[in-house]
């Protein structure tokens, strides 16, 4: 049993440290750059279309979660009489 996992521990160390790394860019102060420019847009939509989108789909799913909680307490609040 021991030879199997002492095995499987030598493969696995095989694996990470003769992997090719990939260099990776710093974009930080591109970011930096980017977001601090005064162009009169508000801070959540300087990241373009992909921020766009995330606004609007979480303000639409904001208004309509409110419209139902509103809906469930009315409904609540007045129950329909039984016959």
């Amino acid at each position: 049993m021991n030879r199997y996992v002492f095995a499987l521990q030598q493969v696995a160390r095989r694996s990470i440290s003769s992997s090719a790394r990939r260099p990776v860019d710093n974009k930080v102060p591109q970011k930096q750059k980017m977001f601090q420019e005064d162009n009169g847009m508000p801070i959540h939509l300087k990241g373009g279309t992909k921020d766009a989108l995330l606004y609007r789909t979480t303000m639409t799913l904001t208004i309509l979660g409110t419209g139902y909680v509103v809906y469930e307490l009315v409904r609540a609040a007045f129950p329909q009489k039984k016959d």
